[in-house]
């Protein structure tokens, strides 16, 4: 059945739904790929000068979809925050030393670019906006890519 929308403010909450669930989705695809690299990153490399906490390779956090300034928005980031069990260094020293490819500074050879490397298989190549169309158009609106 066709909706009548009568003003821009009809339109943002006949769309908010479904901008909602598709970004919820969009970010689950992001936050699937951080986990991937941070997995990457620890199956990598075996230290031989320190032990490990694991608190990076839990760090990624998914915040779900939510209204925002007439719109809708959701994160994932690394929270470098709660990582506050390393010695000489802070999480976020160890969240930058992970997207620069080193192991708690050290060059090795396994050098995933953590950060980077989810955000050029997600966005750079066009994913999320590949996803985002099929979303749209399997849920009835016209898109044109």
């Amino acid at each position: 059945m066709a909706k009548h929308i009568r003003n821009i403010n009809e339109l943002a909450r006949a769309l908010q739904p479904t901008l909602l669930q598709m970004t919820d989705i969009l970010a689950e695809r992001v936050y699937e790929t951080l986990n991937y690299f941070l997995q990457d990153y620890y199956s990598g490399y075996d230290p031989k000068s320190y032990q490990r906490t694991k608190d990076f390779l839990h760090s990624a956090v998914k915040v779900d979809a939510h209204p925002y300034k007439g719109g809708v928005k959701a994160s994932v980031y690394i929270d470098y925050e709660s990582m506050n069990n390393y010695v000489n260094a802070t999480g976020f020293q160890v969240a930058t030393f992970a997207n620069q490819g080193t192991h708690g500074g050290l060059e090795v050879e396994h050098k995933p670019h953590v950060w980077d490397d989810t955000m050029r298989e997600t966005i750079e190549n066009g994913e999320l906006l590949r996803m985002a169309i099929d979303y749209l158009k399997s849920h009835g609106f016209s898109v044109r890519s």
